[in-house]
This record gives C-alpha cells, structure tokens and sequence, in this order.
C-alpha cells in the first residue's frame, strides 16, 4: 500500500449491499437525479443501523468504448441510471436496518423503475482508492466506469475475476479498483422488497460481478485498455465471463461513512454542495447539526 492508498477505510464495511437502479418512466432525468439525491437519501441515511451509503448516478448519454468486450461474449444491454452501496459493520446492524426499512422501500416507486439488490455477506474489496476524499458529494472528477461481468457458471469465474483485479489494480494509471462479487440474484426473492418497483432480471445480470474502476481521464482508460497487462487478462475474458456491460459515473454522493452520516446525509446532497461553495462553515457547526441530523446511525469501530 503505497501513502497515498486510502483503500483501507472501506474495511469497517464487513457486509454490504449493491444495488443497481433505473428511473421510473415518466419522470426526468434532473428530478429523479434531484430527489435521489436530496429526499430519498436523507430518509436512507437516518435509519438505524447503517454504517456506508454512497450512491454513483450513471450518465445515460455516455456508454460507447467504456470498456473492451471479448468475441463471444454478450453485451449487456440493461438501461441503468446508478448505483447504491449500502454497508454494515455486524450483521446485527444490517438486520437492524431491514427491520427499519420499510419506510424507505415504500417511497422508491417515486423514483425507480427497477431496482436490483445484490447481496454480499462477506462484503466487497477495494484493492485500491487514491481518492483523498472518502466523503466526496458531487461531480465525479474521474472516468470512473462501473464493468458488469456476467460469470460463467460452469468455471471458477470468481476467482479469475479477484485475481486478475489484483493484478491490474496495482498498475498506476487505475486510480481505484473496487470488486463486489455478490451471491446470485433469485428472481424467485425480489429484493429489495419495494412494492410497485420491477425487481426481475435477465439471464445476463443473475450472477454478476461488478467492478468500479476509475483513471484520470478517458484517455488514459483508452491507453490502459491497450497495455501488455490489460491485453493479457482481456485474452481470457471469454472464459470465464458470458455477458458485459459497461456505465459511465457522472457523480459521486456520500452520506453515510463509517457510521456517521455526513453533511450530504444530513442536509441532501445539493444544500451541502451550496454550504461549502458559499464557504457556509457555520452550518457545520455541532450546535447546527445537532438540530438537524435527527437519528444517528451507530458507529462503525476505529480501524485497527
């Protein structure tokens, strides 16, 4: 781990959830991004047991050259508009959370089309982050691509996946790298259980792997993608993976981290965006916050 890793403040999270989201037809594009952001994340970020909540909308607008698909392997074609990460620090608190959820899964017909929770016991690995910033609330200021890979069943897909992650995570242009290997989706089981919201998936988003990977820039992506390292693992993705899909980050919003819910959270997205650019640093202020955050998540312990 080199100084400026800062991968290591993601391993409070020992059980999390992935969520994939499409917008309810009928409703824009700037007031579902709005509402996602500043109503039904203050809701999310309140209830009892949360330790991590980011969300990341996708720009629907940019999906052309993302990410290279292999000869005989699938393009997933699944129309997406973001993605949730919802983390715990004890199955204690993720059970704690469900219980109280209700609430929130009543209100996501307002917003969503089609929501997908994959489920990962055993929590996700960020092999690298060189963001600074582990609260950040706003326009991502990466090509940060969100790769969904299809495993193939009949192979030890997992596996590759993790160690191919490894390897390529530690070559310099990727600025992070973080993998959820998820159960298997059962359309049998809906989740999350939000009534009027589509929960069924198609054969290619059943058993998923997901990998957010983030460069400086679309070109440096475009150099990667054409490096000895990349081409070497690019050679066997037909192997292991049936179906890929590719969704560009347009923003990147965090309300909850390490139990605590952050100004975002507190106040929505966009009103804590307009505190720090008026330099509003009063608004900050315990005697602020203490009047406004209502219920606090539990804490997640220090590292170490």
């Amino acid at each position: 781990m080199t100084a400026n890793d800062f991968s290591a403040r993601d391993c409070a999270v020992k059980h999390n959830v992935y969520a994939s989201v499409r917008r309810r037809d009928g409703v824009p594009q700037e007031l579902f991004a709005s509402y996602w952001r500043d109503v039904h994340s203050t809701l999310c970020s309140r209830l009892p047991g949360l330790g991590f909540y980011v969300q990341q909308h996708f720009d629907r607008n940019r999906g052309a050259n993302l990410w290279p698909i292999a000869e005989g392997v699938r393009r997933i074609n699944a129309v997406l508009d973001g993605s949730a990460e919802l983390g715990f620090a004890n199955r204690d608190d993720q059970a704690v959370f469900a219980q109280a959820g209700k609430i929130l899964y009543e209100d996501e017909h307002n917003l969503f089309g089609e929501a997908i929770a994959y489920m990962l016991p055993n929590g996700s690995i960020t092999f690298v982050d060189r963001e600074e910033d582990g609260c950040r609330n706003g326009p991502d200021h990466y090509h940060r691509v969100h790769v969904y890979m299809n495993r193939r069943r009949d192979t030890d897909a997992s596996q590759w996946i993790r160690d191919t992650s490894a390897d390529l995570a530690s070559l310099a242009p990727v600025q992070k790298w973080k993998l959820h290997l998820p159960e298997p989706y059962d359309n049998a089981r809906p989740a999350p259980p939000s009534p009027d919201v589509d929960h069924f998936v198609e054969d290619d988003r059943l058993n998923l792997a997901v990998a957010e990977v983030a460069f400086e820039n679309a070109r440096v992506a475009r150099e990667f993608f054409a490096s000895t390292p990349f081409k070497r693992v690019f050679a066997h993705q037909a192997q292991y993976i049936d179906a890929v899909g590719a969704y560009l980050v347009s923003g990147f919003y965090t309300f909850v981290r390490d139990g605590r819910v952050t100004p975002a959270g507190i106040r929505g997205s966009r009103p804590a965006e307009l505190i720090d650019l008026l330099g509003a640093a009063n608004q900050l202020a315990p005697s602020v916050l203490d009047r406004l955050k209502g219920a606090v998540p539990c804490r997640m312990p220090p590292l170490g």
